[in-house]
């Protein structure tokens, strides 16, 4: 089936009303649950076997991460999805105000490979419940897992409500010439501008999840045993595959030495002396990428890691030292085991720096300081971050996650999400039984002008 037929299925399903009632979209929500549980262990596998995921990893990160978020809906969608009253100007007396969240219709969900099931399904998910139909485009570099999803939707959804089309930039291309009444995508910057472009032309409303270069600022209040491990684990998830991954730490100079010796313990503690022997430890997604990613070394100032395997994809968590602004690891988002550090010596020095910057999608800091922390989460712009660890902002339904600027816009999560995939109208209700003379013509400003003024002030 061909994807103009597809969408025109897809439009006429939608205007049926079909998807509208709560009881149907949290009915097909409890299906796609179900039918995920079933098959938990393929999913795990498809994610091994593109991105040499753990199976703990696998479900910690994307499977389990889904049926939470999968739960929530179904937990609050008809709330999410109720009227909701709003106080009504004396002016407009006799009626009653509210609001009401609407599906936008026909929607398209373009998802990355770094976390192919996870970004896959969660906004999908979201759509449901907010009332869409949707067309869904996995990425073509996780075919593994790409192939899961497909035999997941299928088994639970019919085209005309949900369908998959698979392939690479072709079909990326011909879906975006299509037009869709919302496109959700996840993404590089590169492409999230070509996905702009196209919406411009037909006006449709879009959320943008890119990335960027998230910094990691350590000062000289920070535990750095603690600091240490925490920028470890958020870092080398995913071998740095990851989005909201610290991109390169700004610590102190006072502190450098001891973070860097701390940070190799705990490599060596997560990762073993040997990571690339360690089986919990994945790879890089393609040649392309891991080419990519061995250029950004510069050798002479690797100070921990710095081996790769190229049978295997995999490159050692690597520490650069004595790194500048104007190294190549600091000229684009890293995405890989990399971790860059550079030093600061003025905390106010941070703001001037960061702020010549593209917005990143997450920043994180470490500090025991209040008066660090309450500044830098004021003065600077980007996505959201944590106080003291990383990346696990991310992981709550109960707040948005998206970007700002060169990041993204729009955000999803939760009831985030549903305000993401649906259009709020607001709607007044007028009484019949009575009907104020003063605002239709001719105008008896002797007898109304005063009383006007007391209704609009």
């Amino acid at each position: 089936m061909d994807i103009n037929t597809i969408l025109e299925n897809q439009r006429n399903y939608f205007q049926s009303g079909a998807t509208l009632p709560v009881s149907y979209r949290i009915e097909m929500l409890k299906k796609l649950y179900e039918t995920i549980k079933k098959h938990e262990t393929e999913i795990t596998d498809a994610l091994t076997k593109d991105l040499g995921k753990s199976d703990f990893e696998g479900f910690m990160c994307e499977a389990g991460f889904v049926l939470t978020e999968i739960s929530y809906m179904i937990k609050h969608v008809k709330k999410f999805a109720k009227e909701h009253r709003v106080r009504t100007p004396i002016a407009q007396f006799a009626s009653r105000s509210y609001t009401k969240a609407v599906p936008y219709g026909n929607t398209l969900i373009m998802s990355p490979w770094n976390y192919p099931f996870l970004l896959t399904i969660e906004p999908l998910a979201t759509a449901i419940a907010a009332g869409n139909t949707a067309v869904v485009k996995p990425s073509a570099y996780s075919p593994a897992t790409s192939a899961i999803a497909k035999r997941i939707i299928e088994e639970c959804f019919n085209p005309e409500y949900v369908a998959v089309i698979t392939g690479g930039r072709e079909e990326n291309a011909a879906l975006l010439n299509q037009k869709f009444d919302f496109i959700f995508f996840t993404g590089s910057q590169s492409v999230g501008k070509e996905v702009l472009r196209h919406t411009a032309e037909n006006l449709t409303p879009c959320v943008l999840e890119l990335g960027g270069k998230s910094p990691c600022i350590v000062d000289n209040t920070a535990r750095i045993k603690l600091a240490a491990k925490r920028i470890i684990f958020g870092k080398f998830l995913n071998c740095g595959q990851t989005c909201v991954a610290p991109d390169y730490i700004l610590c102190h100079k006072d502190i450098k030495d001891t973070l860097i010796k701390e940070i190799i313990i705990q490599i060596e503690k997560q990762y073993g002396k040997e990571p690339l022997k360690n089986s919990d430890y994945g790879r890089i997604v393609n040649k392309k990428h891991f080419d990519r990613i061995c250029h950004l070394i510069d050798c002479s100032k690797v100070v921990h890691g710095g081996n790769t395997n190229i049978n295997t994809l995999q490159i050692e968590p690597t520490i650069i030292d004595n790194v500048t602004y104007s190294d190549a690891v600091m000229q684009e988002e890293i995405f890989g085991p990399v971790l860059p550090i550079i030093t600061f010596e003025n905390f106010n020095d941070i703001y001037c720096t960061l702020a010549q910057k593209p917005k990143p999608l997450a920043l994180y800091i470490f500090s025991e300081s209040k008066k660090n922390i309450k500044e830098l989460t004021a003065r600077l712009t980007y996505g959201g971050g944590c106080i003291n660890d990383t990346i696990i902002h991310l992981a709550t339904s109960n707040m948005p996650f998206g970007g700002v600027g060169e990041s993204g816009m729009g955000a999803y999560h939760g009831k985030a999400g549903f305000d993401a995939f649906s259009h709020t109208k607001s709607i007044v209700v007028k009484k019949t039984w009575i009907d104020l003379p003063m605002r239709y013509q001719p105008y008896c400003r002797k007898i109304y002008g005063k009383l006007l003024k007391v209704f609009l002030k």
